[in-house]
């Protein structure tokens, strides 16, 4: 296989771990459903990525009456929840092509049990979030929450009411992904990239977890290697978990892709909002591509350092070292930086990720590459942009995510930095330590933390 070398003011996107082939082989091209349109009777099937709008669209319009919404990946259907039996609720539902789905519990007698388990139950080990299927609130108590802790939670979710909250326990520890992996490092933390941004400034800089950036103020793509970027903004504990970091090089280049491994590579559009019942994917340094569905919304999760709000919930896993990850739909839509949680790839659990859209509205940055703005292929204003004009922000679909035999693919330096050249299976040791040097990696499918590609200006995915 050739070796391609790319300067220091190019990107190198490839990811380390083999990918989980039972992922990998759902990220085919148009794999989702587009809306279709019916009669206002009759459901209409939506993309994952578009039911956002219209619940948010639905709970403007209903007020008191909305009880919040989920998808329903099986039938591609948005469900909502009302409370009451208004004839003029439903027929508003449908007519907007989702399906009225009554319950009991309204959103503000819900928001009030959250708060009553804040005050009551902020337990390090423990976590809550609304789960609309069942229109309650889910509470999690992880294997340290014992003794007194475990009575205290027990009794606040029972005094809730009935059917108000299930209490479940988790067999692992509640804890944040900060260790572990090979992919970006600061002093003596390692974690993954999530998304390149741009900066309010205009200046290049990607996003990942905010504990991350609480960890060490400079990141390297190289245990003990010089810095590449800088932190502007880290959030956590409180109100998310996301830090922005600016490439300490203005010029470098990159691009707004995932190398999801196993040939396939996923161009991230937009940021979107995450819906319950979805169907989520994420990338990770440490234990590659998993899939899973998303479980909770505006989760609380009690971490040892301290409490975060706002989070997504979602049974996909995560081990040390995928924090910061990202955390994307099918159809390229941005959703998630990779938080924390009580699991592992092995045993499963629960795993919490911050909002790619909030994380982009309280920094000022937007979704894409600095750099994008001549090229035919860029895709313009907002948030999508990705490419730039040497090379239109394609990605090659025929690149090898992960070469088994040497370690991670290389963006082809000609190609803008935008483009993967599909012949790059490696990046040459010897290009200024801008590069995936493969002896420095565990063979491909061994699932360690040594399985991970290094990128001097660009540092996509973990």
């Amino acid at each position: 296989m050739s070796h391609k070398r790319i300067p220091k003011r190019k990107a190198a996107i490839a990811v380390g771990g083999v990918a989980a082939l039972g992922a990998a082989a759902l990220l085919l091209p148009n794999a989702n459903a587009s809306q279709s349109n019916g009669d206002a009777a009759t459901p209409r099937t939506f993309k994952s990525n578009d039911v956002s709008d219209v619940a948010s669209m639905l709970a403007s319009q209903l007020g008191d009456a909305f009880a919040g919404s989920y998808y329903d990946a099986a039938n591609k259907q948005l469900v909502i929840n009302v409370v009451g039996n208004n004839s003029n609720v439903v027929n508003q539902i449908e007519r907007a092509g989702a399906v009225a789905h009554q319950v009991q519990n309204s959103t503000a007698e819900l928001q009030a049990a959250a708060k009553t388990l804040k005050t009551d139950a902020t337990i390090p080990g423990t976590s809550w979030s609304v789960d609309p299927k069942t229109n309650e609130i889910r509470v999690t108590a992880d294997s340290t929450v014992t003794g007194d802790k475990w009575n205290t939670v027990e009794s606040t979710v029972k005094n809730l009411g009935s059917g108000v909250a299930t209490l479940s326990k988790s067999a692992g520890t509640l804890k944040t992904f900060v260790d572990g992996g090979d992919a970006i490092f600061g002093g003596n933390a390692r974690c993954s990239l999530g998304f390149n941004v741009t900066a309010g400034d205009g200046t290049p800089a990607f996003l990942t977890a905010g504990h991350c950036g609480v960890a060490a103020a400079q990141w390297s793509d190289s245990q003990g290697g010089a810095p590449i970027a800088t932190v502007d903004q880290a959030t956590f504990p409180g109100n998310g978990d996301f830090s922005l970091v600016k490439y300490d090089d203005p010029a470098t280049k990159t691009n707004s892709a995932v190398n999801v491994g196993n040939g396939q590579s996923v161009q991230i559009n937009q940021a979107v909002e995450a819906a319950v019942g979805q169907q989520v994917f994420r990338m990770g340094s440490t234990t590659g591509l998993h899939d899973g569905n998303v479980t909770g919304l505006n989760a609380t999760v009690n971490y040892p350092e301290g409490t975060v709000t706002g989070l997504i919930q979602t049974d996909v896993c995560a081990e040390a070292g995928d924090s910061g990850g990202s955390l994307f739909t099918q159809d390229g839509g941005a959703v998630g930086l990779t938080s924390g949680g009580s699991g592992d790839c092995t045993a499963g659990g629960e795993t919490f990720f911050q909002p790619v859209t909030t994380a982009l509205a309280a920094t000022g940055a937007t979704l894409g590459a600095g750099d994008a703005g001549a090229g035919a292929g860029d895709a313009g204003a907002g948030d999508a942009g990705a490419g730039d004009a040497g090379a239109g922000g394609a990605v090659d679909p025929s690149a090898s995510a992960v070469d088994p035999g040497a370690g991670g693919d290389a963006v082809d330096p000609g190609a803008g930095g935008d483009a993967v050249d599909p012949s790059a299976s490696a990046v040459d040791p010897g290009a200024g330590g801008d590069a995936v040097d493969p002896s420095a990696s565990d063979a491909a499918g061994a699932g360690t933390g040594q399985n991970a590609t290094h990128h001097k200006s660009h540092r996509k995915h973990q």
